[in-house]
């Protein structure tokens, strides 16, 4: 299965038209890792013509009143797409109080509430967050600074992968986005990026 996954940077070049079709041929999955406008990840949803299912970004503030058009949102779900199963968390670390911000334990709570779920469906395949696990791609400042219990969900679940956005950084390589933790490959999606399953 070939998967799109966008953040945190609207790409024109998705949307164009190459000989009639979409930009990037095959893609049968699209994942939104946040701070996309919802009306880009509708014309995604509607370019590609595949499922595109999303989490919020800390800047995601109009969602509420203008959702993306046909698009999943996978918040502290757990979804199957195929014989794939996906689960996302939407937001940063809180540094200002505004919206979709939470402290650790507050995320590490929302964690906490699919332990059955996840118990009972043998964990997931991969998840979909804005924010990375702390120490793998983040930064040192309140904002930027990853989840611990990211970490924690890696090392019990063992996902194969953890897609997230949020730390912007320009790759010359995509070999550069990804870090292995244990068996799971973290990936940066800044931007896009393009990978199988």
């Amino acid at each position: 299965m070939k998967i799109l996954s966008v953040a945190d940077r609207v790409e024109k070049d998705l949307l164009e038209t190459v000989g009639g079709g979409p930009a990037i041929d095959g893609v049968e999955l699209i994942l939104s890792c946040g701070d996309l406008p919802p009306e880009y990840l509708a014309a995604l949803r509607n370019r590609y013509e595949t499922p595109l299912l999303y989490v919020l970004g800390n800047h995601d503030v109009r969602y509420g009143e203008s959702p993306p058009s046909r698009c999943i949102p996978v918040d502290r779900r757990i979804v199957q797409f195929e014989k794939t199963k996906i689960v996302g968390f939407s937001g940063s670390r809180w540094y200002n109080g505004n919206i979709n911000q939470y402290t650790e334990e507050q995320m590490a709570g929302f964690i906490g509430r699919l332990r059955f779920t996840l118990w009972r469906q043998k964990g997931v395949d991969l998840v979909l967050t804005h924010a990375p696990p702390r120490f793998v791609h983040d930064a040192e400042d309140q904002c930027h600074r990853g989840f611990r219990s990211f970490r924690r969900f890696i090392d019990k679940y063992q996902p194969h992968f953890f897609i997230h956005g949020h730390i912007h950084t320009m790759f010359a390589d995509d070999k550069e986005r990804i870090t292995t933790v244990n068996s799971t490959s973290v990936i940066n999606s800044y931007g896009y990026y393009v990978f199988e399953i």
